[in-house]
């Protein structure tokens, strides 16, 4: 597990509250707090103001809380509505083709929901929802698929079968 000064350790509010109750535990057993710190791979500063905060408020000290932050923009109907409509085609949502970018993403929320996304957060919003990013492949728009495929299985396969000299 890693960790970076200052920053909230990675895991969820559950699994840090689990982390807490194994150091204490460990505490309990008679364990230094620098050796419960390397065991559990955290700062040694963290298990003694873990055994700190028990001390003073029982479990409610080391009880899990939900992570703070700015709270979404967007609900979990909003956002099963959004994968529908990015599964349907962006011509289904008045586009001239069906290639979804991140203006068109975030012109369809702002339409529907009236939240403002900036152009460079809908990647996130699209990775929450199971999508990465794809490049299209290029056709020319002359070409004629059917005069490709008897191409294919007529004058390629007579070029093919002829020895190299």
């Amino acid at each position: 597990m890693s960790y970076t000064v200052g920053m909230r350790p990675t895991g969820s509010p559950q699994e840090l509250e689990h982390r807490r109750h194994t150091a204490l535990a460990l505490l309990k057993q008679g364990l230094l707090p620098h050796q419960v710190a390397k065991r559990i791979g955290v700062d040694r500063r963290s298990v003694r103001r873990w055994r700190s905060a028990h001390r003073r408020h029982g479990l409610a000290g080391v009880r899990a809380r939900p992570a703070s932050g700015r709270p979404r923009l967007l609900r979990t109907a909003a956002f099963a509505w959004l994968r529908r409509r990015l599964l349907v085609g962006a011509t289904a949502s008045g586009f001239s083709t069906d290639l979804w970018t991140c203006p068109r993403v975030a012109q369809v929320i702002q339409r529907k929901f009236g939240v403002r996304y900036h152009v460079d957060h809908v990647n996130r919003v699209l990775h929450r929802l199971g999508f990465t990013p794809q490049r299209p492949t290029r056709q020319p728009r002359e070409r004629d698929e059917g005069a490709v495929r008897r191409w294919m299985t007529s004058t390629w396969v007579e070029v093919k079968a002829k020895p190299e000299s």
